[in-house]
């Protein structure tokens, strides 16, 4: 599956949307990152805030984990 991804410069925010199809329901939040969930308690999509700062660290833990 190919996920859309869009970052909103202006805003630092990355999303990734994960299913183009649901209702959405609710979101949760834990830190800087948003979680969308449809009605079924599926992932919808997903915003990164202050993305360029986030996004680094995590690229930089999932290539250590690698190593």
């Amino acid at each position: 599956m190919a996920y859309k991804i869009k970052y909103a410069k202006e805003a630092d925010v990355l999303s990734a949307i994960i299913a183009e199809k649901g209702k959405l329901s609710h979101a949760e939040e834990v830190g800087d990152i948003i979680v969308h969930f449809d009605e079924n308690g599926k992932p919808l999509f997903i915003e990164i805030l202050k993305a360029s700062r986030i996004v680094p660290l995590m690229v930089q833990g999932l290539a250590k984990k690698k190593s």
